[in-house]
């Protein structure tokens, strides 16, 4: 279809998004945004923090808290360094958004080293655990779903490998999944995580603007002991107001209506199913760069649920593609950074359907053929 013909009742033409962030938005989602404005402090607001509490907690796997902000997934990176570590911290590095997080601890004026893998490579668990026997480390950080490379660390194998150290349990493992929750397997609880941030417009198909993250009850400890936490992400505040199914500060909530709203259709499609579908949704882009002759930048194993980089090694014109795509109302990603033209990144993420994804498909062969 024509981007010049695809447009929503919205009037505006549709660009279709198979990028990894911001994700497309349903209609009913965007909607629900507009609902009546309500004040932070009336009792409304107060019961619809209260029920999306009740639902994101299940998205997280977790029955413990998990804060709502108004702002971005690298807020809460700054958030987790500032409230859960005092001494030493290992900043786990294999792509742009791991090393952001080292960017972060920086500024924030922490002492760190860093285990630096090439990127297109996995963190392993024999590299975190050696790495932490080299020091008096009290945190690490590391991304579940490289956005940069569409590589997926084995948390889990990492999150066991930390607790058995003899001082693992002082260690607070935390985590960015910011494009891997909801698309992604990851549970908090039972992996024994302390803290997994994510933002909302990435998986979660809801509008940007909104940053949760789950937190153990020892990360919580471990922050009322640290000084210095900042204001805005202070969590010791975070947890008072949270008890009052509020926040500190004014929320976003209109975006919460969506939050709220999407919750609903994410448990009523089941989350188990949801991994199952960006699984499939994943393997159908596998087999179409195979079987294009392309290159996969991430290693068997180890590929993300919810985007793939593929290698550009036929050197196809990759920003011609997005050119090609757009005008037929679709558009895919550029590698990142320093990798631009080196790679192209296919997001598979969010509400995307196997149907949308295959019309996508049909329409690089088309390029390809050009």
């Amino acid at each position: 279809m024509n981007s010049k013909t695809n447009s929503t009742k919205r009037g505006e033409p549709h660009i279709k998004l198979f990028i990894p962030g911001p994700t497309e938005v349903r209609p009913a989602i965007l909607d629900a945004q507009g609902q009546w404005m309500v004040g932070h402090r009336m009792p409304e607001a107060a019961e619809l923090f209260g029920r999306i509490q009740e639902k994101i907690r299940q998205i997280f796997y977790t029955t413990s808290r998990v804060y709502i902000t108004a702002s971005s997934g690298t807020g809460l990176q700054e958030a987790a360094i500032r409230n859960c570590c005092d001494h030493k911290v290992l900043n786990c590095v294999n792509g742009a958004f791991s090393d952001r997080w080292r960017q972060v601890t920086e500024a924030n004026g922490k002492i760190n080293e860093v285990l630096d893998v090439p990127w297109g490579q996995p963190i392993l668990a024999q590299d975190v655990v050696e790495q932490l026997a080299k020091g008096d480390f009290d945190a690490l950080t590391i991304v579940h779903n490289e956005t940069s490379t569409g590589v997926l660390n084995p948390i889990h194998n990492i999150a066991q490998a930390v607790r058995n150290l003899p001082n693992g349990q002082d260690i607070m493992i935390l985590v960015d999944s910011v494009s891997g929750l909801s698309g992604a397997e990851l549970y908090f609880d039972d992996w024994d995580l302390d803290l997994v941030l994510t933002s909302s417009q990435k998986a979660f198909a809801l509008p940007p603007g909104l940053a949760f993250c789950a937190v153990s009850d020892r990360a919580l400890d471990k922050a009322r002991s640290v000084v210095n936490r900042g204001y805005y992400f202070d969590f010791v505040d975070l947890e008072k107001y949270l008890l009052r199914n509020q926040t500190p500060a004014t929320p976003a909530i209109s975006l919460m209506y969506a939050l709220d709203h999407q919750l609903n259709d994410m448990l009523a499609e089941g989350m188990e199913n949801r991994f199952q579908r960006h699984l499939d949704m994943r393997d159908i882009t596998i087999s179409w760069a195979f079987g294009r002759g392309f290159e996969l930048y991430a290693p068997e194993g180890y590929r993300s649920p919810t985007v793939t980089c593929v290698t550009n090694n036929l050197a196809i014109d990759v920003v011609a593609l997005n050119e090609y795509l757009r005008s037929h109302g679709m558009i895919i990603s550029n590698g990142y950074g320093a990798l631009k033209g080196q790679n192209f990144r296919i997001a598979h993420m969010g509400d995307l359907q196997m149907n949308e994804l295959e019309s996508l498909l049909k329409t690089l062969d088309r390029f390809l053929t050009l």
